[in-house]
């Protein structure tokens, strides 16, 4: 679930709301620097190499020597232009085309790039392709993956030293998730935040004037897929934000750019035709349903489950989250502080990415919103649809009941949604009992369905534990 913005009152529990690079004109280009980054060049190569081999088991891969052999010519000339100090010792780019109808690509710490055949078709001119591909390289050779789990709280990505915790690759029909032992990417390496966006898109487009390609095109082909796919676009919007102005902002960095050569190689129209012989492409849903073949078997990840997370444990720590609450949760859970509120969940159930968004997974979240109309019940209506806001599939599964919260009069609603995370259903508890401001304190648990019994006792115990001192 994605936790919702809120409105609060009390401090320490969270704060106020509110629901080098050179090519000819190098001088007047956009400057672009790494981040810091706790991670090796050596750790994002592992990183990269483990996910790559589960994505091509898991993905139905197109196997046509021709379109490899020519995907990997252009995204070899774009290597060819990354200047030499961001060019890591080690690192191994490699160029798959997945069978798959859905506008989409993506690229793993360390080289590995993945492009949808959806994303070939949708392009009109080989430089079109060039700038999806340039921009996901720009992801990696600026290391954004393991920047990105840097700057997330060391209990998000667990004790995994060479692992995360699963990736999505797929599209939002059916999205596919490979979470396990073996699959070692989460989605902080594959959804990047807006200035990991914007700044691949500057990069990107200085390495495709320095590899010979016009970067207009790469703005005009971001045109094309914000086109498609109706109201929500493609799924490589999921996962690559638009910035802002993103169209503007690349035609502006490429008047400063003069473009090096002519790259184009001429084969782009012959190769759509290839393809538009061939038979059709997998759609997302297919694969996750195990209906996609490849080389004569099936792929896809029907009937997986999540990276397992362990079940609440029997016994209950004391925490203080603010000077006038108190509370006790299962003692596997981790507190976390957001500006969202106070979060405790399990190892591998909270998420959160350098653009401050968070989701959570299992656990429950303490927050404090406006409230003010004298009736809890209009007030908890209110942070219903504040919360299905940011949660479009929460819905209801049932009345909202009488309950003791905290010593206090308080409602408990059950609710029933659809994670933006695990694209699982899951079962979610909503707590409310009115603060002597007004305003109104809530409890919100969140658990994937299958294991909702074990999580509703557990949240059941965390309500009934709070004191609160606010008079």
């Amino acid at each position: 679930m994605t936790a919702p913005l809120s409105t609060y009152t009390y401090a320490r529990l969270w704060p106020a709301l509110v629901v080098a690079l050179a090519v000819a004109t190098a001088s007047a280009q956009t400057s672009i620097a790494p981040d810091p980054n706790k991670y090796s060049p050596q750790q994002d190569v592992q990183l990269g190499q483990e996910a790559a081999a589960e994505a091509r088991k898991q993905l139905p891969m197109l196997h046509d020597e021709r379109v490899e052999d020519y995907v990997e010519d252009v995204g070899g000339n774009i290597v060819e232009a990354i200047p030499a100090e961001l060019r890591h010792a080690g690192f191994r780019y490699s160029f798959d085309v997945v069978n798959q109808k859905d506008i989409n690509a993506f690229a793993l710490p360390g080289g590995p790039m993945f492009l949808n055949r959806g994303m070939i078709e949708a392009a009109r001119s080989e430089a079109q392709m060039a700038g999806v591909m340039a921009h996901e390289i720009a992801h990696v050779a600026l290391r954004h993956g393991t920047a990105q789990a840097t700057k997330a709280q060391k209990f998000q990505i667990g004790a995994i030293a060479g692992q995360v915790l699963g990736a999505i690759v797929g599209g939002t029909a059916g999205t596919v998730i490979s979470q396990g032992s073996q699959f070692g990417l989460g989605t902080y390496f594959l959804k990047y935040s807006r200035e990991y966006e914007r700044q691949a898109d500057l990069f990107g487009a200085q390495l495709m004037a320095r590899a010979g390609y016009d970067p207009r095109e790469m703005a005009a082909m971001f045109r094309i897929i914000q086109e498609q796919g109706g109201r929500s676009g493609p799924e490589w919007l999921n996962s690559h934000p638009n910035p802002g102005n993103r169209h503007d902002a690349i035609t502006k960095e490429a008047s400063m750019l003069r473009v090096q050569g002519n790259a184009n190689t001429g084969q782009f129209p012959s190769i759509q035709a290839r393809l538009r012989g061939m038979s059709p492409a997998y759609t997302a849903e297919q694969i996750a349903r195990g209906q996609a073949r490849t080389n004569g078997r099936s792929v896809g990840t029907s009937g997986r489950r999540a990276a397992a997370v362990a079940l609440p444990s029997a016994q209950f720590r004391t925490h203080t989250p603010a000077g006038f609450l108190r509370v006790s949760v299962p003692a596997n859970w981790d507190e976390l502080d957001t500006s969202e509120g106070v979060t405790y969940a399990p190892d591998g159930g909270f998420f959160q990415v350098e653009s401050g968004e968070t989701a959570f997974t299992h656990g429950v979240q303490i927050g404090v919103a406006q409230g003010g109309s004298g009736s809890l019940e209009r007030d908890t209506e209110q942070l219903l649809r504040a919360f299905t806001r940011s949660n479009p599939q929460l819905r209801a599964a049932g009345n909202a009941r009488r309950d003791t919260v905290g010593g206090r009069a308080g409602l408990t609603t059950r609710l029933s949604n659809v994670s933006n995370v695990t694209g699982e259903r899951e079962f979610v508890s909503l707590s409310t009992t009115e603060l002597r401001d007004g305003s109104i304190l809530y409890l919100i648990g969140v658990a994937p369905q299958a294991d909702a019994g074990s999580y509703e006792s557990a949240f059941r115990r965390v309500r009934q534990s709070l004191q609160i001192a606010d008079r």
